[in-house]
């Protein structure tokens, strides 16, 4: 397995340096200050890599080798007027990174909104701080916050009531806080920040979109990538939906083993594959995670190896766990991937993701879900399983 780890550019809290620190060898990056649907130009493709390679040394080396991601325009996703302009953008980004050497790349085709958390500072029994996703505060913020039309339909009385419930119990200063966790961003998202009124206009714009046509959309989308990934070695990882479930009212495609089969056999290109977010399918009981390891094998071309445990009495809240502590088998995730390993005769790139707030970095700067410390612990765990595993055999 490839240990990778990612960064966010220059602006990262966590430099470089620190990095190469934590022994990972591959770093997954990209250019987040270029406006969505707009071509990454190839001599900023290298020069980001050149400044990620500056400061190698013999044995500690880094190399660029992961997009996460080239953001998909949601004019493509709708699919409207004038998006080919759109697809073509990404084709040509594509190919300035393979130009470049770097050959796989993450995508998501969530529409408006990208990762979701209610909580980015949830406090664990340990005194680390988790990301947590709260379903009674989600629909709080959906149905007494945003107000969406419509939103009622969605819910049963017993969620509106604790919603009811939630909301009510928000002081004002926290629903401000809230309201900007959810539609204003997190790290790595590949969507806009938004205003209310704005995040209500966005939302509009997918009326009449079901699950259907959003991923004949998708697969639209693939027919036009696909040759041209073929050409240039490109091996595209789509990551799942997350929290893999419809929100605000919008369909949701790649949430299940359903929606992946789907999508293979559609566009079942070698270089249509998959990442498995752990963390993410495994937010979903139904969801099997060290089975999806072993059946989607040649698919799998990237995995971010993280874990939830979610709130037995409301199966859609969850905390980021720590990496071996979750409702996930990651032992057995782990097994699994190694033994693809064995019969593709090509390696996984995996990095730990959503890493605990702890120790030192609670005083210091760093984005929700990718500090330091809680990352290298969560590589340390992983790196020992795949150590013991491939001793055991």
């Amino acid at each position: 397995m490839r240990e990778s780890w990612r960064w966010f550019g220059p602006d990262d809290p966590v430099s470089l340096a620190e990095i190469r620190q934590t022994g990972a060898t591959d770093i997954v990056s990209a250019l987040h200050h270029i406006p969505i649907g707009e071509v990454w130009p190839r001599d900023q493709i290298a020069a980001h890599r050149a400044l990620i390679e500056s400061g190698n040394v013999a044995g500690s080396q880094l190399r660029w080798t992961v997009v996460e991601s080239i953001p998909v325009h949601d004019d493509i996703k709708l699919a409207v007027g004038g998006h080919e302009a759109y697809v073509d953008a990404w084709i040509e980004s594509m190919a300035n990174l393979a130009a470049e050497g770097v050959k796989t790349i993450c995508y998501n085709f969530m529409p408006v909104i990208d990762w979701t958390r209610t909580d980015l500072k949830y406090q664990l029994p340990s005194g680390a701080f988790a990301l947590r996703f709260d379903q009674d505060r989600f629909a709080a913020f959906d149905l007494f916050v945003l107000a969406r039309d419509g939103a009622e339909a969605d819910y049963s009385d017993a969620e509106f009531a604790r919603a009811k419930s939630a909301y009510d119990a928000l002081p004002s200063g926290e629903i401000a806080a809230l309201t900007k966790t959810i539609i204003a961003g997190l790290p790595g998202k590949m969507t806009e920040a938004y205003s209310l009124e704005d995040f209500r206009g966005a939302l509009a714009r997918y009326a009449g979109i079901d699950h259907d046509h959003l991923r004949a959309n998708l697969i639209g989308f693939l027919e036009r990538v696909l040759p041209a990934a073929e050409k240039l070695d490109v091996m595209l990882a789509i990551h799942p939906d997350d929290p893999p479930w419809d929100m605000f009212g919008l369909p949701r495609v790649i949430c299940t083993p359903d929606d992946l089969d789907k999508l293979f056999t559609a566009a079942p290109s070698p270089c249509n594959g998959m990442t498995l977010c752990v963390g993410t399918y495994g937010s979903r009981p139904d969801n099997d995670l060290p089975q999806m390891a072993r059946d989607y094998r040649e698919r799998i071309h990237f995995a971010h190896l993280r874990g939830v445990t979610r709130d037995p009495s409301e199966q859609r809240s969850f905390i980021e766990a720590s990496h071996l502590d979750s409702d996930i088998d990651m032992v057995r995730v782990i097994r699994n991937l190694l033994e693809n390993e064995g019969v593709t005769q090509r390696e996984i790139f995996i990095r730990p993701d959503h890493g605990h707030l702890m120790m030192g970095d609670v005083s210091r700067t760093s984005n929700p879900g990718y500090s330091a410390i809680g990352r290298m612990k969560g590589l340390a765990e992983i790196r020992g399983v795949i150590r013991a595993v491939s001793e055991v055999g």
